[in-house]
């Protein structure tokens, strides 16, 4: 039995397209595996490293709270305090700056402007995204040596009350400093394909080569250096997406690298500086605070008591938002964790009576900037912090700024809902106001024993946290019965990131407030406001433009540490009460942060309540309004803030 034959021709030309496929394929394939293997190996260390470092700093954030309530305890209640628990205190919270702003980045948390981003491709986006990661592994590499010599000659200094070396501080610049670098390189592989890495190294690569190269041009510019670099470089790396922190950073080391004859060192032991104000342990404490509140049910006790006094009215349950984001406002040190604590409790009602979202996510933005005075706000310690002003005056200064506003807002709302249907409403009764009331006394209580402590010199803002933080523990397990242990951990972790955003800011920021008051831009900048015609009414109005601007790009914390130490004194001179122009520069930084199109605060707002924000651009306008209208009253009333002081 014979076999056919096949042609010859058309089995070589099968066989011969099937290699060829296969060699087309092959360096696909492996280049597709050794991507999957980087990957998955990316993965795997950042989950490792990134799982001890939220051990770590969970211990570290619940020692620290445990070790300043102790010191609360032996000196209000035993009467013999410990002499060493600030300074162990102080040691343990730079680690825990540190290492949180590590985790922040690992988590892509720190402060970034992001607005321009919805203009761009998918693609640019991407490669922004990518740059603004290199970038920040730049500063990181440029600052490495730095803090490891910055904990080198630290470790000749010895701490006053537990005579210890000073390294065992200043080893957390390096520590945190390096882990920043691992995770940036672990972010830049796990997001981006290789060609996009490369390009995106080169392009920073190519820029600092460019300024090194540039260097001799610098030196005859004199004060034009502090345009180029505080004002072009910090601007476009701000704008590119590269996060706030690190663009301060770069803009700082290069300054002074290539115009000056500073040693990087100075910025390392400024950046420790800037967070090493002990007003400043405070942040932390008040983030956890915040987090226990919305945890325990206590928020939304308040609201429900709110709600059940002013729901059945004409855009009651508007009015109820304004209240209680003054009652929780600034307990958190997050605004996005305020609005998280009050917004998904009102607005599924409010929507069912009719309201449009528009107007909820609009009117939930306004409150933002309008509670910004409200004390405890991290704000308020932070200006405290950098320009020397009394916090206690501050918390006290702060509270009718933010019910001017609140009346201006309220104003608004009563027109627009003039002609609401009240038909879903009801009217609580006076049994269901009382029970409301009842259940939330305990949780009402808190902000005014904490307002109350700190204006009335009893315990400084750090104590008075610590014990609010007790507090909140005990009314939540015992009271609410809502307190959940399993939470703890991830809360511990959420604090410590937030907190090392925050922080990291302050001390880059710092860095760069000396570099300017070191040029002598400082006393350039007092000498012109000082001339400006109209004396105190034009700085001013100067001021809160500027604050409005600076609010909106370089969000709250970054503007205050970096202008306050420059504008407080010329206020001081021109006879405008400190406490005062406070007020005024903060709300006028919270109309900045929550105005679109570029205020964040605006889109962590749409975020929070699941809103596009394209529905709130409208409705936003006339509560802007009026938060300018209320401005501008606190501005030219100076009582309203310093009446009670």
């Amino acid at each position: 039995m014979s076999v056919p034959s096949m042609p010859s021709g058309g089995v070589v030309t099968h066989d011969g397209a099937g290699d060829a496929m296969s060699c087309a394929a092959l360096p696909r394939a492996m280049e597709n595996s050794s991507k999957n293997i980087a990957l998955a190996v990316a993965d795997g260390v950042d989950r490792l490293i990134g799982r001890l470092l939220e051990v770590c700093v969970s211990i570290l954030l619940a020692a620290e709270i445990l070790l300043l309530f102790a010191g609360v305890l032996a000196r209000y209640v035993f009467l013999k305090p410990i002499i060493w628990s600030d300074e162990l205190a102080s040691m343990l919270f730079l680690w825990l700056v540190m290492l949180g702003s590590a985790i922040a980045l690992r988590r892509g948390e720190h402060m970034r402007m992001t607005a321009l981003f919805a203009f761009v491709s998918p693609r640019m986006r991407a490669q922004l995204d990518t740059i603004a990661l290199a970038a920040s592994l730049g500063l990181v590499v440029l600052l490495f040596p730095a803090a490891l010599e910055y904990a080198i000659e630290e470790a000749i200094v010895r701490t006053p009350a537990m005579d210890l070396s000073n390294a065992w501080r200043a080893t957390a610049a390096p520590v945190g400093f390096g882990l920043m670098g691992i995770f940036a390189l672990l972010r830049l592989v796990r997001l981006a394909d290789t060609r996009l890495i490369f390009s995106s190294l080169g392009t920073v690569a190519f820029i600092v080569g460019l300024f090194w190269l540039l260097q001799p041009l610098f030196a005859p510019l004199g004060n034009i250096n502090l345009v180029i670099f505080f004002v072009v470089v910090v601007a476009s790396a701000v704008f590119t997406g590269v996060p706030i922190a690190f663009s301060f950073g770069l803009a700082t080391f290069g300054y002074l690298m290539l115009t000056t004859r500073t040693p990087p060192l100075i910025i390392v032991g400024r950046i420790d500086e800037g967070v090493s104000h002990l007003i400043l342990l405070s942040v932390p404490l008040f983030v956890f605070l915040g987090q226990l509140i919305e945890m325990t049910g206590m928020a939304r006790a308040m609201v429900a008591f709110l709600a059940s006094l002013l729901g059945h009215v004409r855009g009651g349950l508007l009015y109820v938002l304004v209240g209680a984001m003054y009652l929780v406002s600034g307990i958190s040190g997050s605004k996005a964790a305020d609005m998280a604590a009050v917004a998904p409790v009102l607005f599924p009602e409010m929507k069912r009576r009719g309201a449009k979202e528009g107007d909820l996510v609009a009117l939930l933005a306004a409150t933002g900037a309008q509670t910004e005075t409200i004390p405890p706000s991290i704000v308020l310690i932070t200006i405290g912090s950098v320009t020397g002003v009394s916090i206690a005056a501050l918390f006290t200064g702060g509270l009718l700024p933010g019910v001017i506003l609140a009346i201006t807002l309220c104003c608004v709302i009563a027109w627009r809902y003039r002609n609401e249907d009240r038909s879903l409403a009801r009217r609580a009764s006076a049994k269901e106001i009382g029970k409301t009331f009842l259940v939330a006394v305990p949780a009402i209580a808190l902000p005014f024993v904490i307002r109350s402590a700190v204006i009335e010199g009893v315990a400084t803002a750090t104590e008075v946290s610590t014990i609010g933080i007790f507090y909140a523990i005990v009314v939540g397990a015992v009271f609410y019965r809502q307190f959940d242990w399993r939470r703890i951990t991830p809360m511990l972790v959420e604090t410590a990131s937030l907190s090392g955003a925050i922080l990291f800011i302050i001390g880059t920021a710092t860095s760069m407030a000396w570099s300017l008051t070191q040029s002598g831009f400082s006393r350039s900048l007092a000498v012109a406001m000082k001339q400006l015609p109209g004396g105190s009414m034009s700085f001013m109005a100067v001021s809160i433009v500027a604050f409005v601007v600076l609010g909106s790009v370089l969000e709250g914390i970054p503007a205050i540490v970096l202008f306050g130490p420059l504008l407080f004194p010329i206020a001081q001179a021109l006879g405008i009460d400190l406490v005062h122009y406070s007020m005024v520069v903060i709300l006028a930084m919270g109309v900045g942060l929550f105005a679109p199109p570029f205020g964040v605060g605006y889109y962590a707002a749409c975020a929070i309540s699941r809103v596009s924000p394209d529905a709130g651009m409208r409705p936003i306008v006339g509560y802007m309004t009026a938060l300018l209208i209320g401005l501008a009253i606190v501005a030219l009333v100076p009582w309203i803030s310093t009446g009670f002081l």
